[in-house]
């Protein structure tokens, strides 16, 4: 079946995420500097979580780039991925408006962990449907980079309760790793 209506789904739902985000500032009540400074943990959660959306926004376009087709089980996985990434809004609120506390820090990395784990599941089914010596296959290789940002994952929900600034930074450091959309894929396409 045509993968266009799953990209044009998966689309619309990531674009609604990072408006519903948007939506929840609340304008400060006062009109100085200090009112702004108050919104700051919410304004630092809600670009980590922007850029943590935009990631995979723009790394789900390079993977259905590589696709030819989908069937049951991709639709099915890429529900499982849209499923975690609609928690974001929540757990980045609940991260700002406590300050970064522990268990929404944690809870944050767990939400974090489940959608890198359901965008593993997406490219192995997607991998199962196409072949191991498909184009999908080649160009994702070893999966090392999705395995790492599990591994980072589960250090930083370790640490949430130890230092949530560790945490945090681990969250960066995964985000950095990603921040360029997915060479893998591009350098396959364009052999």
């Amino acid at each position: 079946m045509s993968k266009g209506r799953l990209e044009a789904f998966s689309d619309g739902v990531i674009a609604i995420l990072i408006t519903i985000m948007v939506l929840e500032f609340s304008v400060p009540h006062g009109a100085d500097l200090a009112a702004l400074s108050e919104l700051t943990p919410i304004f630092l959660s809600y670009v980590l979580s922007f850029v943590f959306l935009g990631i995979y926004w723009n790394n789900h376009h390079h993977l259905l780039q590589v696709a030819k087709q989908v069937n049951g089980n991709v639709l099915w996985a890429n529900l499982h991925l849209l499923f975690w990434l609609s928690l974001v809004p929540f757990v980045t609120g609940w991260m700002g408006e406590n300050n970064f506390a522990q268990l929404p820090v944690a809870l944050y990395g767990i939400v974090l962990w489940m959608s890198g784990f359901a965008y593993y599941i997406l490219a192995q089914t997607l991998i199962s449907l196409h072949g191991n010596d498909s184009l999908l296959a080649t160009a994702l290789g070893r999966k090392i980079k999705e395995i790492t940002s599990l591994v980072c994952y589960t250090i930083a929900i370790l640490f949430s309760f130890i230092s949530t600034g560790i945490s945090l930074a681990i969250y960066v450091f995964v985000a950095c790793m990603w921040l360029v959309p997915d060479k893998r894929i591009e350098r396959t396409l364009d052999r």
